[in-house]
């Protein structure tokens, strides 16, 4: 199906899209989800504009949908764990499953309008999160692999029962446990004064909530800019993961600075040519991992 029809099929169904670049996942309109329509007309105008564009649509309450997203990269997978969560009854209930262009996989979900669960990400379990904050590409969308083939999202199943909400909760407490302590105890056990903790502090300052998410981005380049960490290695490191926490990208550029500037004070200029603004997902202001 062409992706204008497609897109006008997600919007007559009343689920809001939004254009994303083709062959990518970065968002055309300048708020990205936060642009999404249901509206036909506009709809078209974008498709109309963009005809090869993807399409994105947000999750969470925006859409009705969550997505778990099962990341699948070189030689990680996320497919282990979901099928432990799925025995355990942790991901049951999925309404739909798409394969991703890598070879991972979306579970779509409906959202419980009583339920608001933000979008997270459980590194070490290689599983992400889609709901309120967030949003994913779907279907027929294609994304250019690195082999320069364009692989397409491709809807492999749909459910014969009905759908349930998954409880983002006990699924992310099941895929990647933790305790509960006060933001000045939060500290990832495994993190020493080496580069190679970069996965596991971004996989921590994911984790962070409301309240936590800037000081623990802080913390983090902190310990990477102690490290010897270069500031562009920590942006492309931890960038991400405090997108999924829910920090803009302007927020998360001030405050690894901040923390480089802390550590180490170097002049003004030195540090911006590194920390380019455009290297933070081009603008994007979310961030889907597939």
């Amino acid at each position: 199906m062409p992706l204008a029809d497609a897109a006008a099929r997600f919007a007559a169904a009343g689920v809001p899209v939004f254009p994303c670049v083709p062959g990518e996942k970065r968002p055309l309109v300048r708020r990205g989800f936060h642009d999404a329509s249901a509206d036909p007309q506009q709809v078209g105008m974008w498709w109309s504009r963009w005809p090869s564009a993807n399409i994105g649509i947000p999750t969470g309450a925006a859409s009705g949908a969550e997505v778990v997203d099962v990341d699948v990269h070189q030689a990680v997978t996320g497919f282990p764990a979901f099928r432990a969560a799925h025995r355990e009854g942790h991901a049951t209930g999925w309404a739909a499953l798409v394969r991703t262009p890598s070879g991972g996989l979306h579970a779509y979900y409906p959202s419980d309008p009583g339920r608001v669960q933000s979008s997270w990400q459980a590194a070490r379990a290689h599983v992400d999160f889609r709901g309120d904050g967030g949003y994913i590409i779907a279907p027929p969308s294609q994304v250019l692999r690195p082999s320069g083939v364009r692989a397409p999202y491709r809807l492999i199943v749909t459910s014969g029962d009905a759908p349930a909400p998954v409880d983002a909760v006990r699924l992310r407490e099941f895929l990647d446990p933790r305790t509960p302590i006060p933001i000045d105890a939060a500290r990832p056990a495994r993190v020493g004064r080496r580069g190679s903790d970069a996965n596991v502090l971004a996989g921590w300052v994911a984790g962070r909530g409301e309240g936590e998410r800037n000081r623990g981005l802080f913390w983090a380049a902190c310990r990477l800019a102690e490290a010897g960490t270069s500031p562009d290695s920590t942006l492309e490191a931890l960038g991400p993961a405090a997108e999924h926490a829910g920090l803009g990208s302007r927020e998360i550029m001030a405050t690894i600075r901040s923390a480089y500037r802390t550590t180490s004070p170097i002049p003004r200029t030195a540090t911006d040519s590194e920390l380019d603004e455009r290297r933070l997902v081009r603008g994007s202001p979310g961030r889907m991992l597939s």
